[in-house]
C-alpha cells in the first residue's frame, strides 16, 4: 500500500489526465494517483518522459532491457510490472523481457543485450559502479548519441523507479491482464 494516499484528480487537466489513462490502461496508475498531490511534478516528469521515450536511436528491445534490468534491481515491483503490459503492447520481445529479471543465469540474450543490461545495473547502483571498460564497449557498439539516448532512459527509470519504491508504491496487475506468465524471478547471490 502506498504510503500517501491516491487523491482525486482535480481541475481540468486532472480529469483529462484521468480520462485518458483510464482509455489507455483500463485504470489509472497509481504512481498518477499518488503524485497528483503537486500536479506541476507529474506534468514535468511526464513531459521529460514522453520525450525520452519518443527517440529511437537505440533498439526498442535493449531499451526496454536496460530499464527493467535498472529497475528489477532497484526493486519497483510497479515499474517492472508496467514494463511487462508495454513490452506485451508495443510488441517487443515477451521472451526475453520474461527473463530480464535472472539475465545473468539466463541463455537468451546476445552479448550487446548483456552489456546494456549490466550497464543498467550499474548506473542504478548506490554508487554507481559504471567502469570505463563498460562505457568504451557500449560506446563502441551504440555510439555517442546512442549511449547519451541509453544513459539517459536508464536514468529517468532510475528517477521513476526510486520515487514509486520510497512512496511503497507496488505492482498493479498490468502484466496479468495481458495474460503473461508469471515472471522470471530475480537471481539472489
Amino acid at each position: 500500500m502506498a504510503r500517501i494516499p491516491a487523491t482525486e484528480f482535480t481541475g481540468v487537466t486532472g480529469r483529462f489526465i484521468k480520462i485518458v489513462a483510464r482509455r489507455m490502461l483500463g485504470v489509472v496508475p497509481e504512481p498518477l494517483a499518488v503524485m497528483w498531490h503537486h500536479p506541476k511534478i507529474v506534468m514535468a516528469s511526464s513531459s521529460f518522459g514522453r520525450k525520452v521515450s519518443k527517440l529511437h536511436g537505440v533498439d526498442a528491445n535493449l531499451k526496454s532491457f536496460a530499464h527493467m534490468a535498472a529497475v528489477s534491481l532497484i526493486g519497483c515491483s510497479w515499474c517492472l510490472d508496467y514494463a511487462y503490459f508495454a513490452t506485451h503492447n508495443e510488441g517487443l520481445d515477451e521472451a526475453k523481457a520474461r527473463e530480464v529479471p535472472r539475465w545473468r543465469e539466463s541463455d537468451v540474450f546476445t552479448p550487446l543485450e548483456r552489456q546494456v543490461m549490466e550497464y543498467a545495473e550499474a548506473m542504478s547502483q548506490t554508487p554507481p559502479t559504471v567502469t570505463d571498460e563498460m562505457s568504451a564497449a557500449l560506446l563502441e557498439e551504440l555510439g555517442a548519441p546512442g549511449m547519451i539516448e541509453l544513459t539517459t532512459f536508464i536514468a529517468f527509470g532510475n528517477m521513476a523507479a526510486r520515487g514509486n519504491v520510497a512512496l511503497g508504491i507496488e505492482a498493479q496487475g498490468f502484466a496479468a491482464a495481458c495474460e503473461m506468465r508469471p515472471l522470471a524471478e530475480r537471481a539472489t547471490a
